[in-house]
């Protein structure tokens, strides 16, 4: 997308109203982050420090790509300082600094979604993974709409979550046990914070004197709950002083908690709010945006917004209707060496495919292998999921926080070191029965009456290991050094030993421990501060020890994306597609039952296939110059084959209209200039 190179008068108006809450509706493409990054400049033009100027975005990714143009546009000293961050990270930092005002101490544990896990079928005295996880699911939307135990109790429609409700309450008590949180928690605990100490909402409500938030109609009820409470000064005149970014046609996480009620609430809350439509978008051709706008305007509207281009007509938005899905597969790999034939500067990751489920890329990825055109697929499994890097975050998470009992378990036994089953069970009941973390039982004088002597020095010499690594990490600080004492610990415990034991192949053992470098230089760089330049001079952010490091690890590793940029196919999730943008778009499999999603005996409600319409909304609009969208006359359900439909979306784009709207001779006069003009670009320059 090329951005402006002035703001135009909509972005120009957002980023100069200082005058109270402002709602950004930034319409795909319209260019939200140069509007963020410009305010964030306009705020400290205004006297604002750049301390005090909070920017809370959904991930790590997003949020370093706001500090990097931010950098760009203040210079790198403010923009070191600036809270640009996650609303997790917020939510850590918030705990960290005050959370003992709710029981917290200052290392408590961040369990991962594998720790969550564990503990549920723990609380629930189940060993099917599929109901912990489906209880794992229900807790963690409760969570979302602000409700505990309790209040979820209450609130059960079946047995089903009356039984979740019940486990609920014990995953919660185990958590105050362990000196743990999940990742809701740090949402809902510092609004709790916030809402239960008046010095804490008072320190936090000072601290921030202009808070914006990035992709707004993704927040859920807790998140709008806690902006409020940071902005929320309803006894002074600086009342509401936020700004929120986001659009109303691209809510599509309600699946997850986010709810467009929150942008319904917003001028109800704060009846001074200015709405500004960011309605120019610097993506996508006329053809593409006129589609866009056929589909969503099927959807009630909350704010009048309508999407325009100055990029010209362009390709119509192509549909085409193919026998089944190998045949579809075929078509877009046919599509996209085609256009790689033709123009010679296209790569393959000018090229995306996007779809509804994770199940639809297996036709496309066996006929991109056999045109050996490289991809990725969007969503697959992140290096931090890999289970050589969860084993070290184990041993780090347990220097930050001995009473993590879960990181305890993963710890001490990986690798083995003859501890068995039968011990730690053990010990997890001696913990339980006198209230201490599995860690502080290790030295309980009564514990040799329950474990033998063997099995005691393996305890003693585990836990002697880590309170020596953990003085360690907290003196060691640094790139170098921090590098130099992970290397001797892993060497220490043997663990490169423990990767190529437990495989049968050497090679993937090999590539296993190339992993746990990569790990180890990722954080030995977190160690060594950042160095920048302004006006000559140098500036090096603090350098942190091993432990600091840990500390912040897991919301980190919760939200990270790793990787740089590769030359590949995109095949990914209409979810996962939203922020992004390729020069090429095919859409496949757009038939009902598919997009809209509708499961077997499962009603359509209107709410429901209205977010449906925004997700075909988001695909549309993730297209620069030319877009396919594919229908099936066959399509597989289950085992079976039945007829396919196509999408109701399809007749929605009026694409027909478009056809008819073009004078002949005006689509000659255009194919004509556009000719002359590509002529015109690849003629050699004058002598």
């Amino acid at each position: 997308m090329s951005a402006p190179a002035t703001l135009n008068p909509a972005q120009m108006e957002a980023v100069h109203y200082l005058g109270g809450p402002c709602l950004v509706l930034a319409g795909a493409g319209s260019g939200k982050t140069r509007v963020i990054t410009h305010k964030i400049a306009r705020l400290l033009q205004a006297g604002l420090g750049p301390k005090r100027i909070a920017a809370i975005t959904f991930t790590n990714k997003a949020a370093l790509e706001m500090r990097e143009r931010a950098r760009a546009l203040v210079g790198p000293r403010a923009a070191q300082e600036l809270a640009i961050s996650t609303f997790h990270s917020l939510g850590v930092r918030m705990l960290r600094e005050d959370g003992e005002k709710l029981g917290l101490k200052a290392q408590f544990s961040i369990l991962d979604s594998d720790d969550v896990l564990g503990v549920l079928r723990d609380a629930g005295s189940s060993t099917d993974n599929k109901v912990a996880r489906q209880w794992q699911w229900t807790i963690s939307l409760w969570k979302n709409q602000g409700l505990n135990s309790d209040g979820a109790l209450a609130a059960a429609q079946n047995a089903d979550e009356q039984v979740a409700a019940r486990v609920m309450k014990l995953y919660e008590e185990r958590l105050v046990a362990y000196q743990a949180v999940d990742f809701d928690d740090l949402i809902s605990l510092p609004l709790k914070l916030l809402r239960t100490n008046d010095d804490a909402r008072a320190k936090w409500q000072a601290q921030f004197g202009h808070v914006l938030v990035d992709e707004y109609q993704d927040t859920n009820a807790v998140q709008y709950e806690l902006l409020k409470a940071l902005v929320d000064h309803p006894e002074e005149r600086r009342r509401g002083q936020f700004t929120a970014v986001g659009d109303d046609d691209q809510s599509i996480y309600g699946w997850r908690g986010a709810t467009i009620e929150n942008l319904r609430r917003l001028p109800e809350d704060f009846p001074g709010l200015k709405v500004i439509p960011l309605e120019q978008n610097y993506r996508s051709t006329t053809a593409i945006l006129r589609a866009a706008n056929a589909v969503i305007a099927g959807n009630p509207k909350l704010f009048e917004k309508r999407l325009w281009s100055d990029r010209g007509e362009g390709e119509p938005v192509r549909v085409v209707e193919c026998d089944g899905e190998e045949h579809e597969a075929e078509r877009a790999v046919g599509r996209i060496q085609a256009l790689m034939a033709q123009d010679p500067t296209l790569k393959p990751s000018d090229f995306a495919v996007l779809y509804r489920t994770n199940f639809q890329a297996r036709p496309l990825e066996q006929k991109l292998r056999a045109a050996q055109i490289p991809y990725k697929v969007s969503g697959g499994q992140s290096f931090f999921d890999k289970a050589e890097i969860k084993d070290l975050c184990a041993w780090l998470r347990l220097l930050v926080n001995q009473d993590d009992d879960p990181a305890f378990l993963r710890a001490i036994t990986t690798p083995k070191r003859g501890i068995g089953h039968t011990t730690l069970g053990k010990l997890g009941e001696f913990s339980g029965q006198w209230k201490v973390s599995m860690f502080e039982a290790l030295f309980a004088e009564s514990l040799p009456a329950l474990v033998g002597a063997k099995a005691l020095a393996g305890l003693h010499e585990f836990g002697r290991c880590v309170n020596d690594l953990e003085h360690r990490a907290r003196t060691t600080v640094g790139a170098e050094d921090a590098k130099a004492l992970m290397l001797g610990w892993l060497k220490d415990i043997a663990y490169e030993q423990h990767l190529y034991d437990h495989e049968d192949s050497e090679k993937v053992a090999a590539a296993r421990w190339s992993n746990v470098l990569d790990f180890v230089d990722w954080v030995a760089r977190r160690c060594g501060g950042q160095i920048s330049q302004e006006g000559g001079a140098t500036f090096e952010s603090e350098k942190k020890s091993v432990l600091e490091v840990a500390q912040t690890i897991s919301v980190i590793l919760s939200l990270a994306e790793r990787g740089e940029e590769q030359d590949q196919v995109t095949l990914t999730t209409l979810h996962a597609s939203k922020g992004l943008e390729w020069p090429h778009v095919v859409l496949v499999g757009v038939n009902e039952g598919i997009l809209p999603f509708q499961s077997e005996g499962e009603d359509m409600t209107a709410a429901r296939l209205e977010e449906e319409r925004r997700l075909m909304y988001v695909g549309i609009t993730r297209a620069q110059k030319s877009l396919v969208v594919s229908t099936l006359r066959r399509r597989k359900k289950g085992r079976e084959l039945v007829a396919g439909i196509p999408s109701r979306f399809i007749p929605e784009m009026k694409l027909h209209e478009a056809a008819q709207q073009e004078d002949p001779k005006d689509r000659l006069k255009r194919l004509r200039a556009e000719l002359a003009a590509k002529a015109a670009a690849s003629a050699p320059p004058a002598a």
